[in-house]
């Protein structure tokens, strides 16, 4: 199977009998790997690597050159999903040419598009880049790099005018030329009537079933993340746990001597033995 494009994934609306996209974050090419072999059809290597790779509380920390290194170690598991990177905070903020001068350097690093947070006010970036011939995915409700300005990781559209705001954002992020939305922590019905209101998917997160489709964060399915526990996440597996325990039985074998083990080591033959004087046991 080749990689989906943007225009392929830009056609992929449930409600005209597609099937949901599937998207899952990966930061390296042991993660780009499993998610690929698993059948997800993008990757986002996404700026929450800032908490779950590099043990930072928000994801405000990361920078191009973050997302970029990390971006290229995606890319090389050569998966078979669309991988999309994040454009950090501040690196679309400053000016239309500094923002594409960004995108650029992800899309070098092996991103086929790039992702921003941010409603109307970030139309003209948008604008800009998709000028640029760069797929853009737009990433509206909840978003993390306004974690200061929203107050905390906060459910948005909770009132009728802030899911109105939520609506039109989402027209003016398709008309300016996203491929897809993001909708990220708002409630069930907000996100219907944004997935109802444009002709683009849109992908959930904390959104509830109505999008057209869904993504997590690699480690909050794969139960490698435990400080945090949203709401929005379903643990697939307890890898936590797995990897405590194996590691933890590595400990008792390298004190207790049990590894290595004779199988687990390599010898020398008789011959080279004799000649080194060495008797054999």
């Amino acid at each position: 199977m080749g990689k989906l494009t943007a225009p392929a994934i830009r056609a992929r609306k449930v409600s005209d009998g597609a099937e949901p996209l599937v998207m899952v974050t990966a930061y390296d090419a042991p993660g780009a790997r499993v998610a690929s072999q698993a059948g997800a059809d993008l990757i986002l290597v996404g700026d929450s690597l800032a908490m779950v790779v590099l043990g930072y509380d928000d994801t405000l920390q990361v920078t191009v050159d973050d997302m970029a290194h990390h971006t290229a170690a995606v890319a090389r598991a050569r998966p078979a999903a669309h991988i999309v990177a994040d454009l950090p905070w501040m690196s679309y903020h400053v000016s239309a040419e500094e923002t594409v001068r960004n995108a650029a350097v992800l899309v070098r690093a092996g991103a086929q598009s790039v992702k921003l947070e941010g409603g109307r006010k970030r139309l003209p970036m948008i604008e800009r880049i998709c000028d640029a011939e760069i797929p853009v995915m737009g990433h509206i409700g909840l978003t993390p790099q306004s974690v200061h300005a929203m107050g905390g990781f906060k459910v948005q559209g909770r009132q009728a005018e802030a899911a109105r705001r939520l609506v039109q954002a989402a027209k003016s992020l398709a008309h300016a030329g996203c491929y897809s939305i993001v909708l990220e922590g708002v409630p069930v019905q907000v996100a219907e009537m944004v997935t109802d209101a444009v002709d683009i998917p849109t992908i959930g997160i904390g959104a509830g079933p109505h999008c057209d489709g869904q993504v997590l964060v690699f480690h909050d399915l794969l139960g490698l993340e435990t400080r945090l526990a949203p709401k929005f996440v379903r643990r697939y597996a307890e890898l936590d746990a797995l990897a405590t325990d194996a590691l933890r039985r590595f400990a008792e074998d390298v004190r207790s001597g049990a590894f290595p083990s004779p199988q687990e080591s390599y010898h020398l033959s008789e011959t080279e033995l004799a000649a080194l004087g060495i008797p054999e046991f």
